[in-house]
């Protein structure tokens, strides 16, 4: 059949796990096709909280088979972490999670590095989550990564101990930084055994005949668009094609067998870490968002920066991911707002513009808002979009018009139920 994708078109934390694990019932296979666990996807079911930093979200749909593609890399300790909290809810996963054998490993010594890279950027770092993401895929395409695969070999050990001379190495050019490698070691090689537990697949054949055999698969990515290491706002920005061209490269699929890209962006903006950010508010109105969103990183616990939501930036990612549908999120969290704002353009240079500049980290950028009025009443009991307040629907109408494509959803709360079809 046909690859369905999933992807946030800001700066990331959009709500993507909610909407994988909501749609998931309609497709055979989930597939994460990038990132690792910088990732983090929060799903409330049954009024449980789940967070999943790197086993894909449709692990909570009975039957479905959960794919960890190639682009993904993947760290033991915490992949070992997420299964352990499955195995405590009694959940039943082994049978449905398949790993890529093309997948890339995270080292400890590769959290090592990116703590100590990033300590020694002082003001100027980049906001990495120290996850190791950065030294990973830089192994990856330096062509010295470990990959999932290698797990089954009888010399994995001393290739291990090969990267890891490599890494202690390149550390002599960092300031010390404190890190208990034998610690971390010792929990690395306890999940390697965990993770030689699951299906380790060529996962490219794998996708592929399940499509020749009708299957349908949906695809979710993982951070933003705007992280996207080609298109974003570089530097500050993840190390993997975080839009729907990393589906191609991180699961095996040709770009003609991509349906549907469903975009999903919150009703305004947020940001971890640092990087430009031309809506952000720095006042009582950032704040207000920050509380009322609970906005704190799933992943770090880091709060969140806040703003309006981006037309200019949008519109962009809207271009380059080839949307054809947009899910929007947190709608709820406008509830107590007399006045909502959009960005509709940007003021840079002299000029009035829509286009994001190249140097966008260097440029001063002054939005120009369009200003719409607030509903100032709680959506939690609207059970149909036709149920919303009518500025709440003239939001969502005004939004559609200036983005150009169809917003198919809106989501007023955590929970699955929350999400609301406006067919």
């Amino acid at each position: 059949m046909a690859v369905d994708v999933i992807l946030g078109l800001q700066w990331g934390d959009e709500g993507k796990g909610k909407i994988v694990d909501y749609l998931a019932e309609n497709y055979d296979i989930v597939c994460r096709f990038q990132g690792g666990p910088n990732a983090g996807h929060t799903l409330k079911i049954g009024g449980r909280k789940y967070v999943l930093h790197t086993i894909p979200s449709g692990i909570f749909r009975e039957n479905i088979i959960n794919i960890i593609g190639n682009g993904v890399v993947l760290d033991p300790i915490t992949m070992a972490r997420e299964m352990d909290n499955l195995d405590k809810e009694n959940f039943e996963y082994k049978s449905r999670l398949l790993v890529s054998q093309k997948a890339h490993l995270i080292v400890p010594t590769h959290r090592y590095l990116d703590a100590a890279s990033e300590a020694s950027k002082g003001s100027a770092k980049i906001g990495s989550t120290l996850k190791g993401i950065g030294p990973a895929y830089m192994d990856k395409t330096g062509r010295n990564g470990l990959r999932a695969g290698d797990i089954l070999a009888s010399d994995f050990e001393s290739r291990y101990n090969a990267i890891k001379e490599k890494h202690l190495g390149l550390l002599k050019l960092y300031p010390e930084v404190d890190f208990d490698l034998e610690a971390q070691e010792h929990a690395f090689f306890e999940s390697i055994e965990i993770l030689r537990s699951l299906q380790l697949v060529n996962s490219e054949y794998y996708v592929n005949n399940a499509l020749s055999n009708g299957k349908n698969i949906l695809a979710e990515g993982a951070q933003g668009s705007m992280l996207d290491i080609d298109f974003g706002t570089y530097p500050f920005v993840t190390s993997s094609s975080t839009i729907s061209a990393g589906v191609c490269s991180g699961l095996g699929i040709a770009p003609n067998k991509i349906r549907e890209v469903i975009g999903i962006a919150k009703a305004y903006c947020t940001r971890v870490g640092s990087g430009p950010f031309p809506t952000e508010l720095n006042d009582e109105m950032g704040e207000k968002l920050r509380k009322e969103g609970m906005e704190f990183g799933a992943t770090t616990g880091r709060p969140r920066r806040c703003g309006w939501i981006d037309i200019p930036q949008l519109k962009y990612t809207i271009m380059i991911n080839g949307v054809t549908q947009i899910i929007i999120t947190k709608l709820d969290v406008l509830d107590a707002f007399d006045q909502i704002s959009a960005a509709v353009s940007y003021l840079y240079d002299g000029i009035t513009s829509e286009a994001l500049p190249f140097d966008i980290v260097n440029k001063k950028i002054d939005p120009v808002y369009r200003h719409f009025d607030g509903w100032n009443t709680s959506l939690s009991s609207a059970t149909t979009f036709s149920q919303l307040p009518d500025k709440a629907k003239s939001y969502i109408a005004q939004l559609e018009q200036l983005l150009e494509t169809q917003i198919s959803m809106v989501s007023t709360g955590p929970e699955r139920e929350k999400l609301l079809s406006k067919k």
